[in-house]
């Protein structure tokens, strides 16, 4: 996505891609300002004092379903102009599950999903009954940060299942102030129904969730800059999320989902807005594998429904795009702003059209696993991009790191880096590899993706393990699902993922013969892609960060391009391969198969053959 905040920034001057004037409403900032590439190292530092004093607040901003792949930041002029011209923009930053609960679990913990055991939306295999149940209400960020000196606040969607009979059993812990939006009222942008502190739900019948969240997000972060501690507030729009429609509100079943819906203020913007027809978008040859792969070519009308669908998206974000210059201002009239650091994410990605597919996400596409990530604060370059992997299982640490406290060995990732030096230390030294993981169902949203009774389509057997790898040399995605498929896509040469390499590759008649990925033989790539992906399944801890560590404990190999160096083709050839037992909804070890890969020793060639 290298570019992308270059075209951004360019569109806050020359109007938006489809022609649409949009006012900027601070036409003295200069729109043109490329990011910079040479860093300029500051004098500050993210670390906080030894002795607790003028630590910096944290506000940290988390959009559901904000798409990247889809150009959604150039119609964000209000983030581009205050998060990408004066903070950093992490090019290559993923989700691990692509499925807001399970993700946003793994967010608030630091944990790969696996490692939660929360890995759907409702339960018995996710939602906050799972969370509970799991006792991560009792262990999550929100009471590590209190612990450490912090004042916290949340406002927003905070899981999925968190509804109007459950917020009191019990209530979340972790928050000075909260003020929650509640199932099944979470996605009714004209009917949220939200929740402070221990009162009981307020319904704000008619009005738009983004703007009663805009209200409450100030009225916090007026609280917490009147308070003496350092603090951290979390902001959780539901923008640019389908519309919940439900038939009956006894029964949370019976629902399904419409285009997002924008204030009325923006419900005539970008009106020739589509969908990018990139190589992916509905695609004449089926691509992927499983129940993709048997997807019929969308026809003109489906095309047209779900473009307007897209301009929807747009138009909800909009109501953010404003949340986040209020933000900001608030900040800054408070004399706060040079001493907060925020941060704005998705909780997952956004698919419409790519692969045939209709609205939704849970697949391991780009479009799907790769999301915005922006940082600005104290020694943050402004205008910047990194190209440093990162991840969401990153961002606890990443705060820890701001708070001046220790990381947890419990913390599946690392954090990320902030200043012009950590990132110059980071350029050759961070981990090329994203532990992707999904279980249960997948499904669409919009009309033309609803079942014959109405409902939501739902695929199941959608479980799967993957790997994402990016370093100067390999870009590649691989997977391995509980169908026994497998998925192998070298993003250098097919950055659409449309080629399927893998069947060619395990084809018993050529093995692959002839096929190259990054100089070497595909097949030996793979078995090195499959080893890796086989610790990372059930790794835990620091085996997630150096995964290579496992397989190779004298420390010899710590990248991809090490491990395949010839003198190991023999052990990767032997080599415990990823396969399910069998496709489950959830994370049950017993269906997940083996656990355990072998480890190199350095023995004679002969003793792995």
């Amino acid at each position: 996505m290298k570019g992308l905040l270059l075209l951004a920034v360019a569109a806050l001057g020359q109007g938006l891609p489809d022609g649409s004037a949009f006012a900027d409403p601070s036409p003295n900032n200069n729109p043109n300002t490329p990011p910079q590439k040479v860093l300029q190292q500051d004098s500050h530092s993210p670390l906080a004092p030894s002795d607790g004093s003028q630590r910096p607040n944290i506000v940290f901003i988390l959009v559901d379903d904000q798409d990247l792949q889809m150009d959604s930041l150039l119609y964000t002029p209000r983030i581009n102009r205050h998060l990408a011209q004066q903070g950093t923009f992490y090019a290559n930053h993923f989700v691990t599950t692509a499925l807001c609960c399970p993700s946003r679990v793994s967010l608030w913990t630091g944990k790969q999903a696996h490692n939660t055991n929360v890995t759907e939306i409702y339960p018995p295999y996710g939602g906050y009954p799972k969370f509970v149940a799991e006792g991560h209400n009792d262990n999550w960020l929100p009471l590590w940060l209190q612990a450490g000196g912090y004042d916290t606040y949340y406002t927003g969607k905070l899981f999925n299942a968190h509804t109007v009979d459950n917020y009191d059993a019990p209530f979340v812990n972790g928050f000075n102030a909260s003020d929650f939006v509640l199932d099944p009222y979470t996605y009714q942008y004209r009917r949220p129904v939200y929740q402070r502190n221990r009162d009981a739900p307020v319904n704000y019948h008619g009005q738009h969730t983004v703007d009663v969240l805009a209200a409450k997000t100030l009225g916090l972060l007026d609280d917490a800059l009147a308070g003496e501690r350092p603090f951290f507030l979390g902001v959780a729009p539901v923008a640019p999320h389908s519309n919940l429609e439900m038939a009956d509100e006894t029964d949370t079943t019976s629902f399904r989902f419409s285009a997002p819906i924008p204030a009325s203020r923006h419900q005539h913007l970008f009106p020739e807005a589509r969908v990018p027809r990139t190589p992916n978008f509905n695609p004449d040859r089926p691509s992927g594998v499983n129940w993709i792969r048997r997807l019929p070519q969308q026809n003109a009308s489906s095309v047209a429904y779900n473009d307007e669908f897209y301009r929807n998206r747009l138009r909800a974000l909009q109501a953010v795009d404003e949340l986040v210059e209020d933000i900001v201002g608030r900040l800054e009239r408070a004399h706060a702003l040079d001493h907060t650091y925020l941060f704005y994410t998705s909780d997952n990605g956004y698919h419409i059209g790519q692969h045939r597919l209709h609205p939704g996400k849970e697949c391991g596409f780009e479009e799907d696993i790769r999301v915005p990530m922006f940082v600005r604060g104290p020694g943050v370059p402004a205008g910047h991009e990194v190209d440093s992997v990162t991840t969401h299982i990153d961002l606890a640490p990443t705060l820890f790191r701001i708070a001046g406290l220790a990381p947890k060995e419990e913390f599946d990732g690392t954090a990320m880096p902030l200043t012009a030096a950590e990132i110059e230390a980071d350029r050759g030294s961070r981990q090329e590899h994203v532990n992707v993981e999904y279980w249960g169902k997948a499904g669409f949203e919009g009309a033309f993706g609803r079942a014959a009774d109405g409902g939501p389509t739902t695929f199941l057997n959608n479980t799967y393990k993957a790997l994402r790898v990016v370093s100067p040399r390999f870009n590649l995605y691989y997977s391995v699902w509980c169908s026994d498929e497998h998925q192998l896509y070298d993003l250098t040469v097919d950055p659409y993922q449309l080629h399927n390499l893998y069947p060619d590759i395990a084809n018993p008649q050529n093995k692959g013969r002839g096929i190259t990925i990054g100089g070497h033989p595909a097949d030996q790539v793979a078995s090195r892609l499959d080893a890796l992906l086989m610790v990372l399944k059930s790794c835990q801890g620091a085996t997630c960060i150096r995964p290579w560590q496992t397989l190779h404990p004298a420390g010899d190999v710590a990248s991809l391009q090490d491990a395949l160096e010839g003198r190991f083709d023999a052990f990767y050839a032997s080599q415990v391969r990823v396969e399910y037992g069998w496709c489950e909804l959830g994370y049950i070890v017993e269906a997940e198969g083996p656990q355990v890969p072998r480890i190199y020793q350095e023995t004679h060639w002969s003793d792995w053959v």
